[in-house]
């Protein structure tokens, strides 16, 4: 059995509660799942700054980390806070939901990415283009009103997903065989929203799951 631990970079430990049940249905038998929340920081990741606090508080969990030793680790909000520190920083393998989701994204073409923070936009393109993918990446869209009260209403937030999924799907075209719930906290709703959409709808926490099991087996092999 390998020991995967899965890390939410914001305070929000209902967050962490949610996607750990979501990444524990994911998962090979083989892998067993373990989830803890940042020790501070935010509840929510709204904008650049709060990202970069993140990072800086996951790259800060390093010593702890290796001393646990872990056979993989995953960085679950969705501009990866803290990945290039805990790859540089652990001897296991490290992958963000962003990074797996996009990748996953890719293998069948052009994706867009919906989600419910205006302010991450930018780093959202930046993480398409660190991946290489700037030619498949058909944008970031968006929900409509304030992100905290939309994702505190969990109705609320797969009715405005689903409307931003719509818009996404007539603005691009054929060209988006995929698109990708952009967020830790709206693991939830995108699992809801999947079976509601004419496309192939990536969730994060799954697509992770499935990085890091792959990861693991080729470190190991």
């Amino acid at each position: 059995m390998k020991r995967i631990l899965l890390i939410n970079p914001n305070t929000n430990a209902a967050t962490t509660a949610s996607m750990l049940e979501i990444g524990r249905e994911a998962a090979s038998d083989w892998l067993h799942i373990e989830a803890i929340t940042a020790p501070e920081g935010v509840a929510m990741i709204t904008e650049p700054h709060a990202l970069q606090q993140a990072g800086e508080v996951l790259a800060r969990m390093i010593p702890d980390l290796r001393a646990q030793t872990w056979d993989g680790v995953i960085t679950a909000a969705y501009g990866d806070p803290g990945l290039q520190a805990l790859q540089a920083g652990l001897d296991c393998p490290v992958t963000g939901i962003g990074e797996a989701s996009m990748l996953e994204a890719s293998e069948t073409g052009g994706f867009a990415v919906v989600t419910t923070t205006p302010d991450l936009a930018d780093s959202i393109q930046s993480m398409a283009d660190r991946l290489g993918l700037r030619p498949l990446f058909h944008g970031v869209f968006l929900t409509r009103g304030d992100p905290v009260a939309v994702t505190r209403d969990p109705a609320l937030l797969v009715e405005r997903l689903e409307e931003a999924c719509h818009a996404a799907i007539q603005q691009t075209g054929i060209d988006t065989a995929s698109l990708i719930i952009g967020g830790g906290p709206l693991a939830l709703a995108a699992r809801a929203l999947a079976p509601r959409l004419p496309v192939r709808l990536i969730e994060p926490v799954p697509a992770a799951i499935r990085r890091i099991g792959l990861m693991v087996q080729s470190q190991s092999s």
